[in-house]
């Protein structure tokens, strides 16, 4: 009999999988609307929209440093998982062009969905043990070693990175790339309840 307070390696794999489609399709919007978003995200399409490089590649570049601070902090399970989630959303994310295309979104509805998007996708690779990889996992360390509280840490360098954007983007797309930043992260805090989700 499995252990009802453990994800199986099936249960697993699907969440891990629905993850990573529901991000892919959310990074899909953000690229085709020309948004930004906050932590490892913004960096990568900021990087990629300066240099005209492709997106996927530079989110997979930009995440793999972060790998390190991971299996430190959360071992090497979650390093191993967060290694797979990243690469199967950058091949995806890569590939997804040629099998979606749109040829208009609203904006204010392409905030809403890549923010909804996210915020699903992170939920599920979070409850099954992985993760996206980036920055927040440095902000966990920070807090470990120093107290200063890692919300606080991720808030100030959103603010830096959207401050930087404002160089690069028009007001529009700036204003909704925040809008939907806010849509992601009240969807998280609404939603991320380890006391309503306590299987591992």
């Amino acid at each position: 009999m499995t252990d009802p307070m453990r994800h199986s390696l099936i249960e697993d794999i699907q969440g891990i999988a629905f993850g990573v489609c529901m991000a892919a399709v959310g990074m899909h919007v953000l690229t085709f609307s020309g948004f930004v978003a906050g932590q490892t995200t913004g960096v990568a399409a900021l990087i990629a929209y300066g240099f005209n490089l492709p997106f996927p590649a530079v989110y997979f570049a930009v995440s793999l440093p972060f790998l390190w601070f991971g299996w430190r902090r959360m071992g090497a399970r979650f390093a191993l998982k967060t290694l797979i989630t990243i690469a199967a959303l950058s091949v995806l994310t890569a590939l997804l062009p040629r099998w979606l295309g749109f040829s208009h979104i609203h904006p204010a509805f392409a905030a809403l969905l890549f923010g909804i998007l996210f915020g699903i996708a992170a939920l599920a690779v979070v409850r099954h043990g992985g993760s996206f990889g980036g920055i927040s996992i440095l902000w966990l360390m920070l807090q470990d070693r120093t107290g200063f509280p890692a919300g606080y840490a991720q808030l100030g360098f959103d603010i830096a990175l959207f401050a930087v954007s404002a160089l690069i983007l028009e007001p529009g797309p700036l204003l909704w790339s925040f809008a939907g930043a806010v849509v992601f992260n009240l969807f998280l805090a609404i939603n991320h309840r380890v006391d309503r989700y306590i299987a591992t």
